[in-house]
């Protein structure tokens, strides 16, 4: 006997500048910049939008429309084994629907613009809720199987970090990740790079720490792969070259990004005109098929 199905109808989509799997975050905290949800128009939502902006943040349901299907057993980020999907956050849900905590900047129209948004530009939007302290904060709660992840292995291939100057963002301390022991640092050539691609460079390193700071082992949601004498991972249409380093058992291990490179063929950047940022990058410093990998 089938259970009867359900119907649910979106009541608005997402907009923000992921455009893939791979350059979204994987939780709400992650998400850099504001985004919108845009409520589509039906009767009674600019009624139903009343007394929101009284709140500061939101919880936003959404149907993960490019999840892939439902998988029982998945192996998160921050997981070395696989896990039942139920006790995570993965998209591979029976139903795939995500739940993210949002702040609240602006309702204008049937126009919500928020921070901290993780989904991919165009996701069906199903629902909007008030965060409530006093009943969604629970102090005492604990993190399940986070609490005794294990320490993500080294790759057998490091090298020194050497004479370059070590750096995170402009002016603020490096970064260590508690969960796994990892801090992730750019080199000062990474950082040039960065520079010269401007705001999608500075979204670019978040990313980078965002994906690095487990570990620097390849996982199915992180593409990295060992390239000779270092390690290469891939970011949407970019990738970086990093090498790790782990002075002792237990101690904390240095991550570091020493350059950055597109990954698009000469032929793509010789017929794309809106591969702006790609092409700028070449030009300064060279196309890296031979260095990156």
């Amino acid at each position: 006997m089938s259970d009867p199905p359900l119907t649910l109808r979106p009541i608005g989509i997402a907009r923000t500048p992921y455009q893939s799997k791979a350059e979204a975050p994987r939780q709400a905290p992650l998400a850099s910049g504001e985004a919108q949800i845009v409520l589509l128009p039906r009767s009674g939502f600019e009624h139903a939008l009343e007394d929101l902006t009284a709140w500061s943040h939101l919880w936003v349901l959404a149907w993960l429309d490019r999840a892939g299907g439902f998988a029982p057993k998945v192996r998160p980020p921050r997981s070395q084994t696989k896990r039942g999907v139920l006790a995570t956050r993965s998209p591979h849900r029976p139903n795939p629907i995500g739940l993210s905590a949002v702040r609240l900047l602006q309702v204008r129209g049937l126009t919500l613009t928020v921070s901290s948004l993780d989904l991919i530009d165009g996701t069906p939007i199903l629902d909007l809720k008030p965060y409530v302290p006093y009943s969604d904060c629970i102090p005492e709660a604990n993190s399940g199987w986070l609490e005794a992840a294990p320490t993500a292995a080294t790759p057998g291939v490091t090298l020194a970090l050497g004479a370059e100057r070590l750096t995170t963002e402009p002016g603020a301390a490096p970064s260590p990740s508690a969960a796994e022991g990892w801090r992730v640092e750019f080199a000062s050539r990474a950082e040039r790079q960065l520079a010269l691609l401007g705001a999608e460079g500075e979204a670019l390193r978040a990313r980078l720490v965002t994906l690095l700071e487990p570990g620097p082992s390849p996982h199915p949601y992180r593409r990295i792969r060992q390239v000779g004498d270092h390690a290469r991972i891939a970011v949407g249409p970019w990738r970086a070259r990093f090498t790790s380093h782990r002075a002792a058992p237990g101690a904390l291990g240095h991550i570091r990004v020493e350059a950055i490179a597109t990954g698009y063929r000469r032929a793509e950047l010789a017929r794309d005109p809106s591969l702006e940022a790609h092409q700028a990058l070449v030009a300064a410093w060279g196309y890296p098929g031979d260095e990156i990998g």
